[in-house]
């Protein structure tokens, strides 16, 4: 080797070195972030879908009149406790006695009308069948025009007997509209339960409420023996309940008590509808699902519109993998890319055992699942996993299951025992793949730790 090339290799070694060490020097100078760090840790998970709502019975019945008249007696309370076909109210019958009267009195005329044309037409049946006779012995005594007219006032008498027939079935009908009207006027309860709401008092008219429910309103009986809660849950929750999921239900009147309860019913429509989602002008609004949820033991003395709030149990797991809610974040897959060649430049720093020890490469599961989303250009969900000795942070594609209240359960992308950046919520929506990072002094509750992502 001549003493020319020597020296072309000793130069170019000095320039990689002073590279390497400019380099390692910028790091050294790069401003680390302060953040709360956490190990990757298995944990029970309990994922729970909480909505507030109204106490209402089961079953209760909204009682109106369906005649107009003035109430004369009103022989119940609100809060009492009413029996099947116990009197509740009763209107002045004094018009609906008199129409009564009256359509009795006209079907005692036209049953009397009735009964003159069945006389008419027997005689009129008579007089033909003797002409007929008469004219059959002896065609000189009955001419065939008498015979013809005799036969007209049979046909004349039947039709009449037929009309007078249908006066007495309409008169009939009248009739008992008349005393359907009259046994209207008393008005009985249609089931046992509790007057929840009475919304007359004596002396008032009672109307019917044909076109206003409200207007029509008597009183409301209620069946306080099965008790529900109906709540409203946001469109993103409401896909994970399931009938039959158990929840504990807090009621504002009851304070120091907690009721258990099933859900029973998980509404197809939302709570807005067609018609409000129209009235919106297209602009986007919640859209909330109405579930039901059926107490076991609800309170002896509750009441019909209570304030309650609802945590329904969706999904339990026992051993898994999590992460706290405010680690998770998202990322542009562009700026995925570049966090990629952060990440290599960070391992031509580090020494090769460093690596293996400390920075298990990512799952499988994690890749592909960056692949989708480059893909499709969407965000990719994930969290910073720390180099524990460069104190350096990489982007990390992880894949969730469920919530629970402060954990996200980690289906891949992760490993036991390593470490990733929870907090705080500010620090985790700057951080980039590479950048430097200190534990903080002292950790606290994050305002925002509800949330799932961090951008």
């Amino acid at each position: 080797m001549t003493a020319k090339r020597k020296f072309l290799l000793i130069g170019a070694g000095v320039v990689v070195v002073g590279a390497f060490t400019a380099l390692s020097v910028a790091k050294r100078r790069q401003p680390s972030v302060e953040v709360r760090l956490e190990k990757v840790q298995k944990r029970d998970l309990v994922s729970i879908v909480t909505a507030s709502g109204r106490v209402q019975p089961k079953r209760k019945v909204d009682v109106s009149s369906d005649i107009t008249g003035r109430i004369v007696s009103l022989p119940v309370r609100e809060g009492d406790m009413v029996e099947r076909n116990q009197v509740l109210v009763r209107i002045d019958p004094t018009q609906y006695e008199a129409s009564v009267q009256s359509r009795q009195a006209f079907l005692a005329s036209s049953q009397a009308q009735a009964s003159q044309a069945r006389a008419t037409k027997d005689q009129a049946d008579r007089a033909f069948v003797r002409a007929r006779d008469i004219r059959a012995q002896n065609p000189q005594l009955v001419s065939q025009e008498a015979l013809e007219q005799a036969e007209t006032q049979q046909r004349i008498a039947v039709a009449n007997l037929e009309g007078a027939q249908h006066q007495v079935e309409q008169s009939a009908a009248a009739l008992r509209e008349a005393q359907d009207a009259l046994r209207k006027t008393t008005i009985v309860a249609p089931m046992s339960g509790k007057v929840t709401r009475l919304a007359v008092e004596e002396g008032e008219v009672a109307v019917p409420g044909t076109f206003s429910r409200e207007t029509g309103l008597l009183m409301t009986i209620s069946d306080l023996s099965v008790i529900e809660v109906t709540v409203q849950v946001d469109e993103t929750d409401v896909i994970r309940l399931q009938l039959g999921d158990s929840a504990e239900v807090s009621i504002d009147a009851y304070p120091d008590t907690t009721f258990t309860g099933r859900v029973t019913e998980v509404a197809n429509s939302s709570v807005r509808g067609a018609a409000a989602a129209a009235a919106a002008g297209g602009q986007e609004q919640a859209v909330d699902y109405e579930v039901v949820i059926t107490l076991d033991r609800p309170p002896r003395d509750v009441r019909p519109d209570l304030s309650a709030t609802a945590r329904v149990v969706t999904a339990t797991r026992v051993g898994v993998l999590t992460v706290p809610i405010i680690a998770l974040t998202v990322r542009e897959p562009e700026a995925d890319s570049v966090a990629r060649r952060d990440t290599s430049a960070a391992r031509r720093d580090t020494s090769r055992a460093a690596l293996r020890a400390q920075q298990p490469a990512a799952p499988a599961a994690g890749a592909a699942r960056d692949t989708t989303a480059r893909r499709r250009g969407k965000e990719i969900e994930g969290v910073f996993v720390v180099d524990t000795i460069a104190k350096t942070v990489r982007f990390r594609p992880v894949k969730v299951g469920i919530t629970g209240d402060e954990y996200f359960e980690v289906v891949s992308g992760v490993r036991e025992g390593e470490t990733i950046v929870s907090g705080s919520y500010q620090a985790i929506r700057d951080l980039k793949t590479g950048g430097r990072v200190r534990q903080a002094r002292a950790t606290g509750p994050d305002s925002t730790a509800a949330r799932r992502t961090g951008t």
